[in-house]
């Protein structure tokens, strides 16, 4: 049988599609999603992504732009746009399917802060204040790299990166490559094979 998320990273998945509703109930958010074969974790919201919501710091009052790496059909995206209406979300993702129902579910929870695009599609003029991301680790780490350099150098000065990234997929490895780049990177928590990663610049000495 084929696995239902299979290339969940690719533009268009071949996976037939078949939509689903699943729930994410946070202390703060209760969202009703929907998703569909082909996009990471369709049955139900990744217990990673849940983790970071639950134990993820929250951005800045005055924080104007938040960033989604790998938004997948939305639950960080939308999470944040909830918890910050004052703040505009950014969703991006290379899969189409994906960033369609990213912008469904967005606009079925009456949220209006929220754009869903591909990277290229956001304008080179924005800087974040923050990004979260459940990153898509199986794109291999060449290209995994590349993507998390680049967004990183698109924070603000003072903006931070959260990311969650299971241990046995190399959750340690990557925070000691961040650190090597320049990029402090600290284990916020651990839960369940799961690590929390903050990632924020270097001060220089």
């Amino acid at each position: 049988m084929n696995d239902p998320d299979q290339h969940y990273w690719t533009s268009n998945p071949d996976a037939p599609s078949a939509p689903r509703q699943v729930e994410l109930l946070l202390p703060d958010v209760h969202l009703s999603l929907t998703t569909d074969r082909g996009v990471f974790s369709a049955d139900q919201v990744d217990r990673g992504t849940r983790f970071l919501l639950l134990e993820g710091p929250p951005p800045l009052a005055s924080a104007q732009n938040l960033l989604d790496v790998g938004c997948g059909y939305g639950p960080i995206a939308c999470s944040l746009a909830v918890r910050h209406p004052q703040s505009h979300v950014w969703a991006v993702d290379t899969n189409q399917r994906a960033l369609a129902l990213c912008r469904t579910n967005a606009e079925k929870a009456g949220l209006t802060n929220v754009t869903a695009c591909l990277p290229e599609e956001v304008p080179e003029g924005i800087v974040f204040d923050a990004f979260w991301s459940n990153p898509p680790i199986r794109i291999g780490k060449p290209a995994l790299h590349d993507l998390l350099l680049h967004w990183l150098h698109r924070l603000s000065s003072t903006g931070e990166a959260h990311l969650v990234v299971q241990r046995h997929l190399g959750a340690d490895s990557l925070a000691r490559w961040l650190d090597d780049q320049g990029w402090l990177t600290v284990r916020r928590n651990s839960r369940k094979g799961f690590r929390l990663l903050d990632v924020e610049r270097k001060v220089s000495s």
